[in-house]
């Protein structure tokens, strides 16, 4: 499996992040594990990051004109990070503030950046 480097690692390091304190309020997880349907979302999460057309260029999932997930999987990151999002402040407030300038980031299409080499 490629590895992840960079920004990509960075933004799916969060995701987990914000996947262990959504396991722990709903799934009853007492320390820092995933429960198996977490631990089978997030390694969805690195594999379709590790696809990503636009690499380390990449923009928020949720600015991107491109849905690489399932629409089911889709469904359980937006649930995710709309539970565990506004607690990261808390909990991890570099990565909250790391993810909010990255959603300042322009997405742009890669077929307009092939056009354009």
């Amino acid at each position: 499996m490629t590895q992840l480097t960079g920004r990509l690692k960075r933004e799916h390091d969060t995701l987990v992040r914000m996947a262990v304190i959504y396991c722990r309020d709903h799934h009853g997880q007492t320390d820092d594990w995933l429960c198996d349907e977490c631990h089978e979302l997030m390694r969805y999460s690195y594999r379709r990051l590790a696809k990503c057309p636009y690499g380390e260029a990449k923009p928020t999932c949720a600015n991107c004109p491109i849905h690489c997930y399932k629409k089911q999987q889709r469904q359980q990151v937006r649930e995710v990070m709309r539970y565990a999002g506004p607690k990261m402040l808390r909990h991890h407030p570099i990565d909250a503030i790391t993810h909010m300038f990255d959603k300042l980031r322009r997405a742009v299409h890669p077929r307009e950046l092939r056009r354009k080499q």
